[in-house]
């Protein structure tokens, strides 16, 4: 197979031995692999991959078709179209996919969409729906609506009857968060006209939380999935007190097997007969050929887009 491989801060596409799938696992070969944000922490050293996924092959969301199954594999078999979150190694030719973990791809849907959906609306879901407890009707703020997380926040939020909403800092592209479902997408300075909030999915950090607490509605839940504006702030505790709020966060990557064939399930029930109807979709603001990750990565450090950015082979 070829790999996009981290070498010195830099990434090259390499040829590697080809992955031999468990017992429980399938041998995926992949079509498209979303590019996340946690792809250029690794990229730098900054997020190492888990023990027992390739320390050097960047790619947590993949999509494509099953080459090979192991002995234990029930529900897929060579031929079927899958995606999955994996731990690493996905943007590669050829990935290995716990069978518990995959989920099946729409019949409609393209492979850049496929491939720019799991780790994001797999976040979200997770984000919104276990870890807040969302419930129709309630409020919800997503803290950086034009992003991957973003945009699937936005459109599993209102799928659930929830008034949805969205701060996105550059005006151009807020009427598209509206499309996607948001009530309204706003400046992020004015958040305080638009609460009070029973859920925040915070995607911001350090630079948005702050002027988002004061506006907290009583049990109000917050999840912070992200912190690229920086990871510690002055917490004023009795605002918290005031209201009985509750500020936690997620990460995916790091849980068990059983743990993430939890996500993954919820996935299957409550998102995909969303995007299998049309209801829920995946902005994908551009693809790169695989050999071209460099660009890729570079084009998404940038900024400034909506939706993924995505590898194809």
């Amino acid at each position: 197979m070829h790999a996009v491989v981290i070498r010195d801060n830099e990434l090259h596409f390499e040829e590697r031995p080809d992955p031999v799938p468990g017992d429980t696992e399938l041998l995926v070969e992949v079509r498209a692999a979303g590019i996340n944000g946690a792809d250029l922490m690794q990229r730098i050293g900054l997020y190492p991959a888990p023990p027992g996924v390739p320390a050097d092959i960047p790619g947590m969301e993949l999509a494509g078709e099953v080459r090979a199954v192991g002995a234990r594999v029930r529900r897929y078999a060579p031929g079927d179209r899958v995606m999955a979150v994996v731990a690493g190694g996905a943007q590669a030719t050829l990935a290995v996919v716990e069978e518990s973990h995959a989920l099946a791809v729409p019949d409609s849907l393209p492979w850049p969409e496929a491939g720019g959906f799991p780790e994001v609306f797999s976040t979200a879901f997770d984000a919104l729906l276990s870890q807040a407890g969302l419930r129709m009707g309630e409020r919800v703020l997503v803290s950086g609506g034009a992003g991957g997380v973003g945009t699937a926040g936005v459109q599993i939020a209102a799928a659930a009857g929830a008034v949805v909403v969205a701060t996105v800092r550059d005006a151009a592209r807020r009427d598209a968060v509206v499309a996607l479902g948001a009530g309204v997408a706003i400046d992020p300075a004015d958040v305080a006209a638009h609460g009070p909030y029973d859920v925040v999915l915070e995607l911001v950090g350090a630079a948005s939380l702050p002027s988002v607490l004061p506006h907290l509605a009583t049990g109000a839940r917050v999840v912070v999935i992200g912190v690229g504006s920086g990871a510690t702030l002055e917490l004023n505790l009795l605002q918290l007190m005031g209201t009985r709020a509750r500020i936690g966060g997620s990460t995916l990557r790091p849980r068990s097997r059983s743990e993430k064939a939890d996500v993954a399930a919820g996935v299957a029930a409550h998102v995909l007969p969303h995007l299998a109807s049309g209801r829920i979709s995946v902005p994908v603001c551009a693809t790169f050929p695989m050999a071209d990750a460099q660009a890729a990565y570079e084009f998404f450090a940038a900024g400034g887009k909506l939706g993924k950015v995505v590898l194809v082979a």
